[in-house]
């Protein structure tokens, strides 16, 4: 009997890598472990933090600066989770918030600084609104998931240990939120909170007919010793998770397995906005524009010493491709 390289790894349940998750797609060769119950940001801390597990979902602006730190990990072009962002700002009602301006000089809360989601919202705000990130009094609820230097002039401060941005912005000691998650105060309408943007929908597709961006949250991270040891490991684990997602996209396209009476308009409204495949894998023109916007903004904003090339964030799976099937 033929041996299996065993390996762990850790990841969100989408329903575009549940048929890796279910063994319905079974990597060349590997024999994967999977831990699908964390949330993400214990998944990223101890993945960067502890190396814990062989390959994982992690945060995509905290593996550029892992990467801009030189620290022992490697991706595929692997993009398990996307989403537009606008509609996560939120702010205290009593504060006279109307418009993206009206956050500078503001006292606003964010999860960590360098979460994706939030690295995304501060690039949108200062490009598309014109709210530069120094304006603001920032205040982090977490330790960041890779420790860096701020640049000079960023005022940003630690809460104290147990204390919640969301509740925090409730009280009105806070004045927004950048937040990656939907918050307790606006799944319970509480008057005291709401988003800054009334219909961010319109404010999301206007930005992708404007941009172009599909915002990437999570890229698939492989620690450098295994990458190194096994170095055809990448390539089969790209090729799975694209099974995977095929599979998936094939299924969902059949409206009897969801409960939703237009589930086939809102999906084919999606094809006619998106394309075929909003959640495309690999370095196509589309995704490298999504990627270079990503690193000028993390650049932009401190996080990284340097802009990092995206080819360089990527190990290569082109080789062959002339080769196979």
């Amino acid at each position: 009997m033929s041996k299996r390289l065993p390996l762990t790894l850790a990841c969100g349940d989408y329903e575009i890598t549940r048929p890796l998750m279910e063994g319905r797609v079974e990597p060349d060769g590997i024999d994967l472990t999977v831990l699908t119950e964390m949330d993400s940001g214990t998944r990223h801390w101890r993945f960067l933090r502890g190396h814990e597990f062989d390959v994982a979902e992690v945060s995509c602006s905290s593996y550029l600066i892992a990467r801009d730190q030189g620290l022992p990990f490697v991706a595929v072009p692997v993009f398990p989770h996307r989403r537009f962002r606008h509609g996560f700002i939120y702010i205290n009602t009593t504060k006279g918030i109307r418009t993206p301006k009206d956050l500078i000089g503001k006292r606003i809360g964010v999860k960590q600084f360098q979460s994706s989601a939030i690295v995304w919202l501060r690039g949108i705000l200062s490009s598309e609104y014109g709210v530069p990130q120094d304006s603001i009094e920032w205040f982090s609820e977490l330790d960041e998931s890779i420790e860096f230097t701020p640049p000079p002039g960023l005022k940003v401060s630690r809460l104290p240990n147990g204390a919640l941005v969301e509740d925090l912005l409730a009280k009105g000691e806070l004045d927004a939120a950048l937040h990656p998650e939907l918050i307790g105060p606006i799944v319970k309408r509480d008057p005291r909170v709401a988003r800054l943007f009334a219909d961010p929908r319109a404010e999301e597709l206007a930005y992708f007919e404007k941009t172009g961006v599909f915002p990437i949250m999570h890229v698939l991270g492989i620690r450098r010793e295994v990458h190194e040891a096994h170095p055809w490991v990448a390539s089969t684990l790209y090729a799975a998770f694209d099974k995977a997602k095929t599979a998936a996209m094939r299924r969902m396209r059949n409206p009897r397995i969801v409960p939703l009476v237009f589930y086939t308009d809102v999906w084919e409204e999606q094809e006619r906005t998106f394309g075929p495949d909003p959640w495309e894998y690999g370095l196509t023109d589309r995704n490298r524009h999504i990627l270079e916007t990503l690193t000028s903004y993390a650049h932009e904003q401190g996080l990284t010493k340097r802009r990092l090339a995206v080819d360089d964030l990527f190990v290569g799976l082109t080789e062959n491709r002339q080769r196979g099937i």
